[in-house]
């Protein structure tokens, strides 16, 4: 199985997500003015979600095709052993608990804009 979260307002206007075999758990909003860097909105709308599809490249492929590249938005999710961290156009996939594969993706994260305080997906 395959879980993970997108933020709603991570997504590039006009994005078309649509990947198969992805369900719905949970919807939220969210208020993070006390902590949203400059150019992203103050309120987040969560959107919590499954699948027990195995093909974690495309499911990946697809989220670094619609991802907003402004201010570093990412999705992070675990697919088994592995957690999958997808940028705009990039994607890093490494074993849980891998430091140089989470550091490879901080790098990058920082590099893209992301605050620091936003790089904390859990392994």
């Amino acid at each position: 199985m395959i879980t993970g979260y997108l933020i709603g307002e991570s997504l590039r206007p006009g994005a078309d997500f649509q990947p198969r075999g992805l369900r719905l758990r949970k919807v939220s909003r969210v208020d993070v003015s006390a902590s949203a860097a400059e150019g992203q909105p103050g309120l987040w709308t969560l959107v919590e979600w499954e699948s027990d599809g195995d093909d974690v490249t495309t499911l990946a492929e697809a989220f670094a095709a619609v991802l907003e590249p402004e201010n570093g938005w990412y999705v992070d999710f675990i697919a088994g052993d592995d957690r999958v961290v997808v940028f705009a156009g990039k994607v890093f996939r490494y074993r849980r608990g891998d430091e140089d594969g989470r550091a490879e993706a901080v790098a990058y994260g920082r590099s893209a804009g992301t605050p620091e305080h936003q790089l904390d997906w859990e392994e």
